[in-house]
């Protein structure tokens, strides 16, 4: 997988532009003063802030805003248009796609202090990232919702090992169920990834077809500590352009 990190941003006074094959990735630190949340709050759409305003507490309210108004900024920027004038459609299972002809595809996640941008042109994508912390019942977790194969070999592995290789493991499913927009519905036990450490990231089947799994990439993301993070998509091998994480006040200058 080529990865090229994005050094500098440059987000204030261009147009970003997906040339060709490439994928970008943003990842966005999700702590914002009220006066940012309030600021990027502008840009959403009615039901958005709709939605919005049904969230009981306060970090998650502001998690959802932030992630759906530096969605539209970045958009924004990529379709010239103004981020409020965006307008989504949603599939079946929720996932949102652009109204218009699907120039660019896209994938948004966020866990604990990180949201993460996927984009690309004319391919089905999807991302997932987790913030690795402890989880009491790990085990029963992988036992129920992994493959077999993939329980057993999280089983082998030593203490220090074994949580990273979950949240591995874990990313690297999700990652491919929400390129398919299929959510929660969709059984992670469909599909077999790597999750040995050192192992390159690749599916091995997909609903118990290795071939299929061939039509597909699957690449780690190394976006921040104690983060896992993976990228999936329906194509060969894109060149990938990450950017280092960025703080939301810097989206201000992207509509300045």
């Amino acid at each position: 997988m080529w990865f090229t990190p994005m050094k500098d941003p440059q987000l204030s006074g261009c147009s970003l532009e997906l040339v060709g094959r490439l994928v970008h990735v943003w990842p966005i630190r999700t702590v914002a003063s009220n006066d940012i949340i309030r600021w990027l709050e502008r840009v959403l759409a009615p039901d958005e802030k709709g939605r919005a305003a049904r969230f009981r507490f306060d970090h998650l309210r502001h998690s959802f805003i932030l992630a759906r108004g530096a969605l539209r900024i970045l958009l924004g920027r990529y379709l010239n248009t103004p981020p409020a004038s965006i307008q989504f459609k949603y599939g079946s299972k929720g996932k949102p796609t652009l109204a218009a002809p699907p120039l660019i595809e896209f994938n948004v996640s966020h866990s604990g202090g990180l949201a993460v941008f996927a984009f690309t042109a004319r391919c089905e994508i999807g991302v997932d990232v987790e913030q690795i912390r402890p989880l009491p019942d790990m085990r029963n977790i992988a036992d129920r919702f992994f493959c077999p194969e993939e329980a057993a070999e999280l089983t082998s592995l030593t203490a220090n090992e074994h949580e990273h290789a979950f949240f591995l493991c874990w990313t690297r499913k999700e990652a491919y169920v929400k390129a398919i927009g299929d959510g929660l519905s969709a059984p992670l036990n469909d599909v077999r990834v790597t999750v040995q450490p050192g192992q390159p990231a690749r599916f091995v089947h997909i609903a118990h077809d290795a071939n299929d799994a061939k039509n597909w990439t699957l690449s780690d993301l190394d976006l921040a500590p104690n983060y896992a993070a993976a990228l999936a998509y329906r194509d060969a091998e894109r060149p990938v352009v990450v950017s280092p994480p960025i703080d939301p006040v810097e989206l201000l200058s992207i509509t300045s």
